[in-house]
């Protein structure tokens, strides 16, 4: 037989709410919205000591600031500052395109660089001097370009 006098208390079910009304008491609750909801509150890891890698080649400059395990912080090319054509590899154009590197680490907290340099171009001392013109302290400059060891089979000479 079952025993109809003695019932458990019932439980009461969760309210469902909207997206907008969950914002609100959330927003209530806290005083302030949530770091779900805001992307912009999240606040960037500190990196003091990193590195510099530039490539300068016959036709651009790429500058990239990377942390020490190589994940990039901010990185730049002559071509996005708005450098064209045979300007683009310059010793001018490598100082802007550090002066604009460097301005968006700055969130990082980036003091301490060690540049590694790669290629052949004209702005390899340039973006050097640059980069310690615009605070950073160069502890270390290595030479990174790739030299063949006689790999590849040379093309053929031309027939004039």
């Amino acid at each position: 037989m079952v025993d109809t006098k003695t019932t458990e208390p019932e439980v009461a079910a969760p309210a469902v709410t909207t997206a907008g009304e969950e914002a609100a008491t959330t927003e209530s609750k806290a005083g302030e919205t949530t770091a779900r909801r805001r992307r912009g509150a999240r606040k960037k890891r500190q990196v003091t000591r990193g590195q510099a890698h530039i490539l300068a080649t016959y036709n651009n400059t790429l500058v990239t600031l990377t942390d020490q395990g190589g994940n990039a912080i901010a990185s730049c090319s002559a071509g996005r500052v708005g450098f064209k054509g045979p300007r683009k590899s310059t010793p001018y154009a490598a100082g802007v395109i550090v002066r604009t590197v460097v301005e968006k680490a700055r969130d990082y907290g980036l003091k301490d660089v060690d540049v590694l340099v790669r290629g052949v171009g004209m702005g390899r001392e340039s973006a050097i001097r640059a980069l310690y013109a615009n605070g950073l302290n160069v502890l270390s400059i290595k030479d990174v370009t790739p030299a063949p060891h006689n790999g590849c089979r040379p093309p053929r000479p031309r027939r004039v």
